[in-house]
């Protein structure tokens, strides 16, 4: 089969096309036939093997997974023993290791029925940035009917689902992007949008119930002078801070510095589990939530999504055809 591997690692170049051989299910697995994947920041992180600290789970001197990509759509072709929840011939999105390939395999407990309505290139967007913005309104910020959300990142891939998320929450969502987005995070529901080149969202002029901030570099003290007394701040990610911990800095100060302080600080990591799926699924058939989708590319034109993502240039996300 033709997937993208990767044998060292780099810049999008040391991407290529080739053909492998078709992965085996094993116990509790599923084999789906790729008709989508996508593209989200984690896959550059992968491929970079960048913060370093990363390469403690993927291997200290090369990759130990070749094929690249996590986001999955398609249609079950086999499964592994003990798996009782889907059988061939499924149509099925979630997360794997490997998905910008022909074939892949996922546990079963990382995949969830398609979404009725949409089409696989739509799902695919779904998983990672989806459970994730699930995740940073649902649990860690606790978004409640009325409160006011602000979405520091909201043109992007998590933002654009957390917009949406916080919304069918019942929450009067303030969405931050480049004034190029606006448009699109107007689209998604946001109920204010803010340019960051023509004001600074956390001045504290206005405060927050819950703040996202989503693959971010504001310092904590910045970040906590908008938001309400009693406020959450939730941390997705983050970008920057150096070759070693990347962004993740932010994170572990807001682990440290929360049992401290009025305002509690949380941060975030990307989990896809079969009930958040589910949850999303029931928002997107519902009309509640739709992915953005950017474009799509071929699977042999991984590297060029890659760099288009890392230019800041994707409105939502971008999707892989197969």
């Amino acid at each position: 089969m033709k997937a993208i591997v990767q044998d060292v690692y780099g810049p999008p170049e040391v991407l290529r096309i080739e053909e492998v051989d078709r992965p085996v299910p094993g116990r509790g697995e599923v084999l789906i036939r790729v008709r989508a994947a996508a593209v989200d920041q984690g896959v550059w992180h992968l491929m970079a093997g960048m913060p370093y600290a990363v390469r403690a789970v993927t291997g200290l001197r090369r990759p130990r997974t070749r094929v690249r990509g996590m986001d999955v759509a398609g249609v079950v072709e086999a499964v592994g023993q003990d798996v009782s929840r889907f059988r061939p011939g499924d149509e099925v999105y979630g997360n794997c290791h490997g998905s910008f390939a022909e074939y892949a395999r996922a546990k079963e407990g990382t995949l969830a029925p398609k979404p009725r309505g949409i089409g696989f290139e739509e799902a695919a967007t779904v998983p990672v940035s989806g459970c994730t913005a699930l995740n940073a309104v649902r649990d860690s910020g606790q978004v409640t009917a009325g409160q006011r959300v602000l979405v520091l990142g909201a043109s992007g891939g998590v933002g654009s689902f957390a917009v949406q998320v916080a919304k069918a929450y019942g929450a009067h969502v303030t969405g931050v992007c480049s004034g190029a987005k606006a448009d699109l995070v107007r689209s998604l529901g946001a109920d204010e949008v803010v340019d960051y080149a023509q004001e600074d969202p956390v001045d504290g002029s206005r405060r927050y119930d819950v703040i996202l901030d989503i693959a971010g570099n504001r310092p904590l003290s910045r970040l906590r002078r908008a938001l309400t007394p009693r406020g959450i701040l939730v941390i997705v990610g983050g970008e920057g801070g150096g070759n070693w911990i990347g962004g993740n800095q932010r994170q572990l100060g807001a682990l440290l510095l929360s049992p401290f302080v009025g305002h509690r600080l949380r941060p975030l990591g990307t989990l896809v589990r079969r009930r958040d799926l589910e949850a999303l699924t029931e928002l997107i058939e519902a009309g509640s939530v739709a992915p953005a989708v950017d474009r799509t590319y071929p699977l042999a034109e991984v590297p060029d999504a890659i760099r288009r993502l890392r230019d800041g240039r994707v409105r939502g996300k971008i999707a892989i055809g197969l």
